[in-house]
């Protein structure tokens, strides 16, 4: 079990990458504002790949260039790079907070996902919590003649999207993550170079570094989160990865002057309440089989 001290500096660290995460959405968000999807794509990820490549160096190249389950792989990265590209589409239309509502029912996403493609049983309590997050989506979706707009269809997709690339990455636990962040990022470069068709402005000098920020910002976020489930158990810094939408109401509200709805609001707070109840039922699982575990052995030792 994690010490004390190493639990608090896992916390940390998750609010921290949380933070860059939320600047990373602000900057994207401002930026799509002048710049085309794809633009913001490729100039983004042609920073971080320049990041990425001291650490390829030194886990070696070919161990990166040749993963494990390469089909597997693939479609990991396809699926990282239509959320990439889905999110900066969505946020350039919506507020922030709206766009970060919609995409936390990802984990809502993952449990349908896992029962459906993994086989994994969910038993009454995570369908109830299911139930509850979807409700909370359609709350937020206001779906009426005039709120289901395009943009907020396109939100919904990404965070499908994005729960996907979740229970695929499951899959692939003994990857290193150099090896997944070299080929997420390259990934994102491949679909700006398939999205730059349409359009290109050509960047001044201060926002051409903005758009390199940008890439770094979300390397450095990724290392924070990677980092802070390694220190501590996932049931315990997971959880404030929802201080993401707290970010996303004050950086909306004081950059743009956007502030959700009354109903978009409460249907954040459906949204996470099923993920932090799913959590919970998680880790009660888990204790569960640990103990049932812990029992078999003594038995066996007994005989």
């Amino acid at each position: 079990m994690p010490s004390r001290n190493t639990t608090l500096a896992g916390i940390a660290m998750m609010l921290l990458g949380i933070l860059l995460f939320s600047v990373n959405d602000v900057m994207g968000k401002w930026l799509v504002a002048t710049y085309t999807v794809g633009q913001v794509l490729l100039l983004r990820s042609a920073a971080a790949l320049l990041v990425i490549i001291p650490f390829v160096v030194k886990q070696g190249v070919g161990r990166t260039l040749r993963p494990e389950r390469p089909g597997l792989q693939l479609l990991r990265v396809t699926l990282g790079s239509c959320e990439v590209a889905l999110f900066y589409w969505a946020v350039s239309y919506l507020p922030l907070a709206d766009t970060m509502t919609l995409w936390l029912a990802a984990p809502v996403w993952a449990v349908v996902l896992a029962a459906l493609l993994l086989g994994e049983r969910v038993d009454a309590g995570r369908w109830l919590a299911v139930a509850a997050g979807f409700v909370g989506v359609a709350i937020a979706l206001n779906p009426s003649g005039q709120s289901l707009s395009l943009p907020a269809i396109i939100a919904l997709v990404g965070s499908f999207s994005f729960a996907a690339m979740m229970i695929t990455g499951r899959q692939l636990r003994g990857t290193p993550d150099v090896t997944l962040v070299f080929w997420q990022t390259l990934g994102a470069l491949v679909m700006g170079l398939v999205l730059l068709p349409t359009g290109w402005v050509t960047p001044t000098l201060a926002d051409l570094g903005l758009l390199g920020l940008l890439g770094i910002i979300a390397m450095v976020a990724h290392l924070c989160v990677t980092r802070s489930l390694k220190l501590a158990e996932a049931s315990v810094v997971v959880p404030y990865q929802y201080t993401l939408i707290v970010w996303a109401l004050v950086f909306g509200w004081f950059v743009f002057g956007d502030w959700p709805t009354p109903t978009m609001l409460f249907g954040a707070a459906l949204i996470i309440a099923a993920g932090l109840a799913l959590l919970v039922l998680e880790r009660r699982a888990g204790n569960a089989i640990s103990e049932a575990a812990a029992k078999d052995r003594v038995t066996i030792e007994q005989n």
